[in-house]
């Protein structure tokens, strides 16, 4: 039962409230004292897309987080053992105590995912399982005023997306993301 998330990319008003909420809820530090000017660590992130050229130019916002992958290279490549793949629900979750800080799996992980504050140690996106593990919803996707965000089984938001033609994010990682657009 691999969980994942969908996100709709028509619905994205690129507010940022997903990042604001996904901070807040997991405590998250604001920014690394060490760097001026940093905005610290975001396990959830806002990216414009340009495409187009004018007049047909377009500007998409799309709010990612860890993909959960399917085959994630960042637990294949964690000589710590730090990051894991939970094998009830596929969440790749971390743990900051056995983190040495290698980078590896920044490395490893083709969208850029694991992020590091001024601990030094690997920290990303955990499905908020202390959320949905009490049947709520992952802070993103309850903050997101556009509701361009959900989560759940891959299967159900595979048959939620049915008719909005979305597609699954490709990759040799298998990411448990669906994209609209």
């Amino acid at each position: 039962m691999q969980k994942g998330f969908y996100i709709a990319t028509e619905r994205c008003m690129g507010c940022h409230t997903c990042e604001a909420a996904c901070k807040n809820w997991n405590d998250v530090e604001p920014k690394v004292t060490d760097k001026p000017g940093t905005q610290g660590p975001k396990w959830r992130r806002v990216t414009n897309i340009e495409s187009g050229a004018y007049p047909d130019a377009q500007i998409i916002s799309v709010s990612l987080a860890c993909m959960h992958c399917g085959e994630p290279a960042c637990v294949a490549v964690c000589p710590a053992g730090a990051i894991s793949k939970r094998a009830e629900d596929g969440i790749v979750v971390g743990d900051q105590n056995k983190c040495i800080g290698c980078h590896y799996c920044f490395f490893a992980c083709p969208f850029g995912v694991p992020q590091y504050g001024s601990s030094g140690t690997m920290q990303k996106c955990n499905y908020c399982l202390d959320r949905t593990e009490k049947g709520q919803e992952p802070a993103c996707v309850n903050s997101c005023p556009a509701q361009a965000i959900k989560a759940g089984t891959m299967d159900e938001l595979a048959r939620y997306t049915q008719e909005r033609m979305a597609r699954k994010l490709a990759g040799s990682t298998q990411p448990s993301v669906l994209i609209s657009r």
